[in-house]
């Protein structure tokens, strides 16, 4: 006994036609061969789910299903309660269950096509002539979409370059390229149907955080180490970024948490070029905490700083 086409398709009996074709649409995008090539399990599941839809999408077909006349493989529970066949094209009797329920097969095409690129099985569709039926070839489909996720460090991102995705598949990403921004290979996906155009690939960008090096939009943050003794007497130092050389001076006296900003030394993006924070951050060299008990006794005591003030 055929499913409750309610219950397959995972929708209240009071869907409406809406409701009930976008169910169908996410269920046959998950199960349909195509998707799931040589899976039994899944193709049964199909062809249940679009029984029920083909049963459901018809006004008619729904109408007597939900008032006893019909069971949910569409066949008569009482063969005296009117039935609903109807004649077809042919002079014959038809259910309009059995093939594509309110939904020609050309229809059911466009519906899979619009899924994900691909046409409804046999490659073959029929339409009616004055002689019989004529075979006409199913028209070219574009292949689906893929979607990858690329990891890459943030100097990386900076320098640009090109990254292997495996099976043969590379991709040349530019200078400063974003965290979440996405790459589109064109005709990188999968293979069309009849001829037609290969899909796209998708490339979603995931840079990795830095432990000293931030971004934020096009401006680059840089916390840069300096011994007690440079601080003191002053500093002049040379950084190799991936944007580019820059030169910095930090005068004597420089303390830790001290920030410094070189204009344009940032992201150069089409728009505007960022700008480049260096912030000061003291350590003391294994030669300074040696010579630390020294410089101690050289400092005065019960200086009151109040250095932790309002510190919370």
């Amino acid at each position: 006994m055929a499913k409750n086409p309610y219950t397959l398709l995972g929708v209240a009996k009071t869907a409406t036609d809406k409701e009930i074709k976008s169910a169908y649409r996410k269920l046959a995008k998950k199960l349909h061969p195509d998707v799931n090539p040589d899976n039994a399990a899944a193709e049964a599941k199909f062809k249940e789910v679009t029984a029920a839809y083909n049963l459901l999408s018809n006004a008619d077909l729904r109408k007597q299903y939900d008032t006893g006349r019909v069971d949910a493989s569409g066949q008569q529970q009482n063969p005296f309660a009117g039935g609903f066949r109807h004649a077809n094209a042919q002079g014959g009797m038809d259910t309009g269950f059995g093939g594509f329920g309110g939904m020609g097969q050309d229809d059911m095409a466009d519906m899979f096509s619009s899924l994900f690129g691909m046409n409804m099985g046999g490659g073959q569709r029929r339409s009616h002539g004055g002689a019989g039926f004529q075979r006409r070839q199913a028209p070219p489909q574009k292949g689906a979409d893929v979607r990858y996720k690329l990891k890459m460090s943030l100097v990386d991102a900076l320098t640009g370059g090109v990254k292997d995705l495996g099976k043969g598949l590379n991709v040349r990403f530019p200078k400063g390229i974003k965290d979440g921004q996405s790459l589109r290979l064109r005709g990188k996906g999968r293979a069309g149907v009849n001829g037609g155009p290969a899909g796209d690939a998708h490339v979603k960008v995931l840079v990795q955080p830095h432990k000293r090096l931030t971004r934020d939009g096009n401006d680059l943050k840089l916390t840069v180490p300096i011994s007690l003794s440079e601080a003191m007497k002053g500093v002049k130092i040379d950084l190799d970024l991936p944007t580019g050389k820059v030169s910095l001076s930090m005068p004597a006296g420089t303390n830790s948490g001290k920030r410094f900003r070189l204009k344009n030394k940032g992201v150069r993006a089409k728009d505007a070029t960022g700008d480049l924070y260096v912030t000061a951050q003291i350590v003391l060299t294994d030669g300074e905490l040696a010579g630390a008990s020294v410089l101690a006794a050289q400092l005065p005591d019960g200086e009151n700083h109040d250095l932790r003030r309002k510190l919370i």
